[in-house]
């Protein structure tokens, strides 16, 4: 992992994603789709109790996240 103030890039089924977490807030992230439709646009999660998330739990937040979007409209509805 990264430092936690210092945001990465994933790239889960060849979708690239920018992770930040924010400061003062273990097991927090902001994850934002970058290869995405719609600019900005992502989500965030947080694990509990609060501690660092392995890279298996980030993809698996990335995946359910996109088997979510719809494909019309890019958008989670």
């Amino acid at each position: 992992m990264m430092s936690v103030n210092e945001p990465w890039r994933m790239s889960v089924d060849g979708e690239e994603f920018e992770v930040s977490q924010p400061d003062n807030t273990p097991g927090s992230y902001n994850l934002t789709w970058l290869t995405g439709p719609h600019p900005g646009y992502g989500f965030g999660f947080g694990t509990h109790p609060p501690v660092q998330a392995d890279t298996a739990r980030l993809e698996d937040s990335i995946r359910e996240f996109l088997s979510q979007v719809d494909p019309e409209t890019g958008h989670i509805e």
